[in-house]
């Protein structure tokens, strides 16, 4: 039997571990900047629904409960001005990771399909594409660059993780319509809408964008960020209803159920946008700081309009950077983990707590 784990490459943060060695030694303790992960509270009325949802003995179902899909269909509409969606046009999936590694083989590609995705990217997208087969083809223009024949599933990532970067709503439209004339699938990964900066981003399911309909195009969207639920495992897909519902019967048979207190969570969680507010102003002034600290070190920081990222270099290698802050006890992400061209960038996560980012300022002075 092969191994599957053949198919894929290094685990990329397993190459960062000599690095944070040399970051832990330092005197005053690390400032991990790498992996992005919330560190603030969990708000207390998510907290307050998940212990009240606690005395769930029965197995939840894959589609979710009718108050889940209310609120996953009601917060579609009233943040990403998605019109006319109804409960065909939802699903719960365990963490938005989970729905990218095993989208392709829950969607019956394999060898001679071609999974598309930004030449910056996530690298669980490429993960996704060799786990069944599928050949990853990376993209900065997809409709200049990709042979349209031979892509079954277009992923766009607006903002981008790790650079930031944000699609205009005329470039969404121009994409989408272009993958629909050519039969292609587009999964819009919209994790990080919420954190705009600079920008204010746009979702695949705006009319102005689909033009009313979900044909051929689901959104990707997760709690983890926006709500301090990375470790609920807390996120959804939305848009069209065929699609979704070849996801539902897979997943039933594959049991990926969202766990029913989380379900309950969900729903107290997009029901609330106060939180949301909170945690942007932590956010932006942990942002602030940073950057204005990196760009006073030497560094340029590029695009970073959105997202929970900065995207900078010294336009040296990023090891060398990598190393360089290493030696100041900061730790962050080198950018050729999300692909060749990010090679003389780091990507630098501003979820440290106050007291770290401070830190790093310091460091960085």
């Amino acid at each position: 039997m092969s191994a599957v784990s053949s198919r894929l490459p290094v685990f990329p943060w397993d190459k960062l571990e000599p690095y944070k060695k040399t970051a832990l030694a330092h005197p005053d303790g690390i400032v991990d900047l790498s992996v992005g992960t919330p560190v603030d509270p969990v708000p207390a009325l998510i907290q307050e629904a998940l212990v009240a949802a606690a005395d769930s003995p029965g197995y939840p179902t894959v589609w979710g409960t009718k108050e889940l899909r209310d609120a996953l269909t009601g917060w579609c509409g009233r943040r990403l001005g998605a019109v006319g969606l109804v409960h065909e046009n939802v699903l719960p999936v365990v963490g938005s990771k989970e729905l990218v590694a095993w989208l392709p083989t829950q969607l019956g590609l394999g060898p001679g399909d071609a999974v598309a995705y930004p030449r910056l990217a996530y690298p669980t997208y490429e993960v996704g594409a060799r786990l069944c087969g599928a050949t990853p083809v990376v993209y900065e223009d997809p409709v200049a660059d990709l042979d349209p024949a031979a892509v079954k599933l277009l992923w766009l990532n607006s903002p981008s993780n790790p650079t930031g970067k944000v699609l205009a709503k005329d470039e969404l439209i121009r994409i989408v319509a272009w993958a629909r004339r050519h039969g292609i699938l587009v999964f819009a990964d919209e994790c990080y809408l919420e954190l705009g900066w600079e920008a204010d981003p746009v979702s695949v399911l705006h009319p102005d964008v689909c033009g009313g309909s979900y044909e051929g195009i689901v959104a990707v969207h997760s709690l983890s960020k926006r709500s301090n639920l990375a470790g609920y495992r807390a996120a959804f897909v939305a848009g069209d209803a065929a699609v979704l519902g070849e996801l539902l019967q897979i997943r039933k048979h594959g049991g990926m159920m969202t766990a029913a207190p989380v379900q309950a969570a969900t729903v107290a969680a997009l029901g609330d946008d106060a939180h949301v507010a909170e945690q942007r102003t932590r956010y932006a002034a942990r942002r602030a700081a940073l950057r204005a600290a990196l760009e006073a070190h030497g560094f340029r920081i590029e695009h970073s309009e959105a997202s929970l990222y900065l995207w900078a270099t010294r336009d040296e290698p990023c090891w060398d950077t990598v190393a360089h802050l290493a030696e100041r006890g900061v730790l962050v992400a080198p950018g050729d983990f999300y692909g060749e061209a990010g090679e003389r960038f780091v990507r630098v996560a501003f979820t440290a707590t106050d007291e770290r980012v401070e830190a790093a300022v310091k460091r960085l002075g």
